[in-house]
């Protein structure tokens, strides 16, 4: 089995192992972004849960909700919190901080995470590293500040790369710049330093709403991580 053939079949794994973690009486959902997303998604439409809306975090994801038969209400809609919140992400370390938006979606994912009690997060093994950094932090700015975002990002990162990501606009309308040539040591005050800058309306690097549970599909099955397993004792699905 060729390598983008077995991770596909761990996206499958994580994607219904999330289902299962579901609740049996009816529930209002946040749904993130991604192709692992897409895969809990299908699962979801296929299972008995009782989901009776969802929050999506992006129009990709409304539109795939919608075609699979589920309801799909705003955000400002919500009368209290979610319980629960499901998405992927790009890295995920050892705290469970993760770096998002590969999709374009981090600013909106970062809002309906915030709406949700409980964030449980659905990867495949490659998505686990031991600092973030390797996979590019994108950045949804507001154009006419990129310049001086730029400027500031070069002063303290010299050996950062920073692109702009091509022919892409957010759901919000805005360009998404992606750093490369990071370490990020410390997720936390990254994540503050980024959304300082004039001119960004989110950085990519998910802590304050990093995930409570990681969900991780490898060839021996799904393992979970949580916030209190900060030595990478994950316990079996």
């Amino acid at each position: 089995m060729s390598n983008a053939s077995n991770q596909q079949v761990l996206k499958v794994l994580v994607a219904q192992a999330a289902v299962e973690r579901l609740p049996d009486q009816p529930f209002f959902l946040g749904v993130g972004t991604g192709s692992t997303v897409d895969l809990f998604i299908d699962a979801l439409a296929a299972s008995s849960k009782p989901l009776v809306a969802a929050v999506s975090s992006s129009a990709r994801t409304s539109e795939r909700l919608r075609a699979k038969g589920l309801g799909v209400m705003p955000v400002s809609e919500l009368e209290s919190p979610l319980a629960l919140y499901v998405d992927g992400a790009d890295e995920v370390e050892p705290g469970l901080a993760l770096t998002k938006g590969g999709g374009g979606a981090l600013a909106q994912e970062k809002i309906v995470a915030s709406a949700a009690r409980r964030f449980i997060c659905i990867v495949d093994e490659s998505k686990l590293v031991d600092r973030l950094g390797a996979f590019p932090i994108p950045l949804e700015v507001i154009e006419s500040a990129i310049a001086p975002i730029e400027w500031a990002i070069k002063a303290r990162f010299p050996e950062a790369q920073i692109a702009r990501r091509a022919d892409l606009r957010t759901d919000n309308g805005h360009p998404i710049l992606d750093i490369t040539g990071l370490r990020i040591d410390d997720p936390a005050e990254s994540e503050d330093w980024f959304n300082g800058l004039p001119g960004v309306v989110c950085c990519g690097i998910f802590f304050k709403h990093r995930a409570h549970e990681v969900l991780v599909a490898t060839a021996g099955g799904v393992r979970v991580m949580s916030r209190n397993d900060r030595n990478g004792q994950n316990a079996p699905s």
